[in-house]
């Protein structure tokens, strides 16, 4: 018969579920490999199931295994949660709290973390840029506690969405490819021009994308990306022209030689906001960030 496993078994399970790579996933934990690779068959034992499958190397899991990852992680973020609500119940909060955010979220998440840190200080905070698709999947293999994304992409009844700020676009340009110095600019204006995007895979592309084509045009951009960085140095450089949401814009320093303009025709908006598991008990960190943002002023109205 199966028996319970331990949590630090499933904890190096999960270490070898973001290794792919057995001596990896041990120097993790600052262990052999070949110590690493007998607790892993001591959990197979325990489950009377096969969980990895193995070769001369890593090969992934079996369909079993993958229930084991499942289990393993709501385990262990119910045991998190356990020793938040300790720890809280001393006067304390501790442990920590992952925050998959989306690439055009991240100003907006490292001040609302900044906030969250001064109410719980001893509160670790890991902020991973990931795309809506990436944070849908983490919240339900409870790798990640909260997203900050795309409400459309999260349209899901076990994922409660609440909205934080409206995303709005503009179009930053290098002067000499600017159409003007100020004001603002059409889609199809900005379709014409050499564009720096970012890749596919990307919502806010894709946002991009059913923009143009309700304005009826194609934009061919002469570079994609998926960091806004690189997109940001093709302007800083003169060699492209990027779209971007306004709220990214206002917490990076742009050069008198980058122009500015409101993309409209049609005027763009999209729902930013908080998305989380629909689940109990609530993890006491996310509980601090929910209090956090009702009295931040990073927060926008709707």
């Amino acid at each position: 018969m199966p028996h319970y496993p331990q949590t630090r078994d499933l904890q190096l399970l999960l270490a070898l579920a973001r290794h792919k790579h057995f001596t990896e996933a041990a120097r993790e934990f600052g262990i052999s490999q070949p110590a690493f690779s007998a607790r892993i068959r001591k959990l197979e034992e325990d489950l009377d199931v096969p969980i990895v499958r193995r070769g001369n190397k890593f090969q992934g899991f079996t369909r079993d295994g993958e229930i084991v990852l499942k289990w393993a992680r709501q385990i262990l973020s119910n045991a998190e949660g356990l020793l938040q609500d300790l720890e809280a119940s001393k006067g304390g909060l501790q442990g920590v709290l992952v925050l998959g955010v989306v690439p055009t979220a991240l100003p907006f998440a490292a001040n609302l973390s900044t906030d969250l840190r001064k109410a719980c200080p001893k509160l670790n905070i890991e902020i991973k840029s990931l795309n809506s698709t990436q944070i849908a999947r983490g919240l339900h293999e409870f790798s990640l506690d909260a997203g900050i994304t795309y409400q459309d992409e999260n349209a899901s009844p076990e994922i409660c969405f609440d909205h934080l700020y409206t995303e709005r676009y503009v179009l930053l340009s290098p002067a000499k490819l600017a159409p003007r110095k100020s004001g603002s600019v059409t889609w199809a204006e900005a379709a014409s021009m050499p564009l720096c995007l970012l890749s596919k895979d990307m919502r806010f592309r894709r946002i991009i994308e059913e923009v143009f084509l309700q304005a009826g045009v194609k934009a061919e951009p002469v570079m994609e990306t998926n960091a806004f960085t690189a997109a940001l140095a093709q302007v800083t450089n003169g060699a492209a022209a990027t779209i971007a949401p306004q709220k990214l814009i206002e917490n990076i320093f742009i050069g008198s030689d980058v122009v500015r303009l409101n993309l409209k025709k049609p005027v763009l908006e999209r729902s930013i906001g908080l998305a989380v598991l629909d689940y109990e008990p609530i993890l006491p960190a996310l509980e601090a960030l929910k209090k956090t943002l009702k009295q931040s002023p990073v927060k926008q109205s709707p």
